[in-house]
């Protein structure tokens, strides 16, 4: 979400998002989370939708357990000290976490009460509205809510805004107003829409166009109330994306702390996390052992295809779901690209572009629900009946016969055996993906250009590789000096065997020069 997003206007003169940003710079991210207003001081009342100043969100769940329930300051506190390290994990490696609005389940007694209370309150405003001379109780409560939600909607650098709301929805002014029967109520509904308007994100402009078109008061303020939970969800977002690089930052550090502590009581070693380093060690035509960043790589390139029977390291435990699935994104890709690798043997696909990205696209949906290579198996039999479909189309459409039966066979018997993870032309797909994966390791920005064969999966190939890169790059921040501490003592210790086999070699050799001297002289003397 843009900067100005949170804020379009700036009551000081200038842009409002280059006033944001002088805030931040100057109070840094302290200034950012401050901005949720105090609520222990909140009087008890009758339950508006606006009366539960403490608006709560969903923290959604990384490892199947219940979702956490947060307010903006508990959520603010947990961005500020970073005191869950799982959460500040998953913010920093996924770019598409966003807060969602907490809502009670269907038919629990959490939601009964709260329509409830909701529904009275509105009732009990239309009818003090309407009564003759009309009561004002429940609306100077409602404009007192709707002024304590605003600094939880505005950034504090919008100090004159929040004044000049402050000013307006004073309550004593609108109590001497209601007594004097001046109230104007549709008017102080048109400010605060005003205000919303010059303060939302661009993408609640309609809903706040749509405020302005409603007739009824009482169903105005309602729609302000909903649209304001909104906007709020909206700046705990911008809070969460603007301290996103911080949060990453010291999550980092936080973890490397907190392994490393744990590694002071916990002395037994981490079994399947040495393997699977170990078993990455390479050799060069000339026996020269692979060092150990190339070690490293090697193993990151394991990640891409985790076997099954295989334990998955310890140390990643926690990204293993992540893992897993960005590996079969890879299974697809590898599958699509081998699919319209071999399509494009047939001169209407590799001829026409517009027929290949058509047909790439095709692949990508058919592939889209695989969970294994059992699934592989049993849509490629979909996907013949699309390629076929889709080549003699083309070629009626240029009023070219269609495939005759011996080319169907054969082009039906290549795309079937695409099926076989081990087929030719899919392990030739395969080492240009870890190819390019390679690549995109060492550039740490940008993208290289697809290889051969991918280049009609271009956007999901630079999505699949930045994001496989942001979990090796993490992890290997986190936990890169404890893998080199691995593989430093696998060859001291490999070291120290070859040293005493040479020793034991050497001091047999030894013996037997001894016992063969011996020998010759003993027959010398005979």
């Amino acid at each position: 979400m843009p900067a100005d997003s949170v804020s379009r206007m700036d009551t000081n003169g200038t842009d409002g998002c280059h006033s944001e940003t002088n805030g931040t710079e100057t109070g840094g991210t302290d200034a950012l989370l401050g901005t949720s207003p105090q609520t222990s001081n909140l009087r008890c009342r009758t339950d508006s939708e606006s009366s539960d100043k403490m608006t709560r969100f969903v923290l959604p769940s990384m490892d199947g357990s219940p979702p956490k329930v947060l307010t903006l300051n508990e959520l603010a506190n947990v961005f500020k000290n970073i005191q869950n390290m799982e959460l500040a994990h998953e913010i920093a490696l996924n770019p598409e976490f966003k807060l969602q609005p907490y809502e009670p389940p269907e038919n629990s007694l959490e939601r009964r009460i709260k329509d409830m209370l909701h529904k009275a309150f509105w009732d009990c405003l239309r009818e003090e509205l309407n009564q003759t001379p009309p009561c004002y109780d429940h609306a100077i409560q409602l404009l007192g809510d709707i002024k304590e939600c605003f600094p939880q909607i505005l950034s504090s650098t919008n100090k004159r805004t929040l004044d000049h709301i402050n000013e307006v929805l004073d309550e004593t002014i609108i109590r001497q107003q209601a007594e004097k029967g001046v109230l104007d109520f549709r008017s102080y509904a048109d400010f605060v829409i005003q205000i919303m308007a010059k303060s939302c994100a661009p993408a609640r402009d309609e809903i706040i166009q749509n405020l302005t078109k409603i007739k009824n008061v009482v169903d105005t303020f309602k729609g302000i109330l909903e649209t304001m939970t909104l906007m709020k969800l909206d700046m705990a977002n911008f809070l969460l994306d603007f301290s996103r690089k911080d949060i990453m930052a010291n999550s980092v550090e936080y973890e490397k702390q907190k392994f490393n502590e744990y590694l002071e009581y916990y002395k037994f070693g981490f079994p399947a996390t040495e393997n699977w380093l170990n078993r990455n060690r390479t050799r060069d035509a000339n026996n020269v052992a692979s060092t150990a960043d190339q070690t490293i790589s090697n193993a990151y390139m394991e990640l891409m295809d985790w076997p099954d029977n295989v334990e998955f390291p310890e140390i990643l435990s926690i990204d293993k779901d992540r893992i897993l699935k960005l590996g079969l994104r890879a299974k697809r890709l590898c599958i699509c690209a081998s699919l319209i690798s071999i399509s494009s043997a047939v001169p209407i696909i590799s001829q026409r572009p517009y027929n290949r990205i058509e047909l790439s696209k095709q692949f990508e949906i058919l592939l889209q629900n695989m969970n294994d290579e059992k699934d592989v198996t049993i849509v490629m039999e979909n996907i013949w009946e699309q390629i076929k479909i889709n080549i003699n189309q083309y070629l009626q459409k240029e009023e070219q016969a269609v495939m005759d039966e011996p080319s169907e066979n054969m082009l039906k018997a290549q795309i079937m055996q695409i099926a076989n993870k081990d087929a030719p032309v899919r392990q030739l797909m395969w080492k240009r993906l870890q190819t390019y994966f390679c690549l995109m390791l060492r550039l740490k920005t940008g993208a290289p250009p697809p290889p051969p064969g991918f280049a009609d999966f271009k956007e999901e190939l630079e999505s699949y590789a930045k994001a496989l890169r942001r979990v090796v790059a993490y992890n290997h921040s986190v936990f890169g000096d404890y893998f080199l501490q691995i593989l430093s003592k696998h060859q001291v210790e490999n070291s120290e065997v070859n040293g005493q086999n040479e020793t034991e070699i050497a001091t047999n050799g030894e013996s037997k020069h001894t016992l063969l001297d011996t020998e010759a002289s003993e027959g010398h003397q005979q």
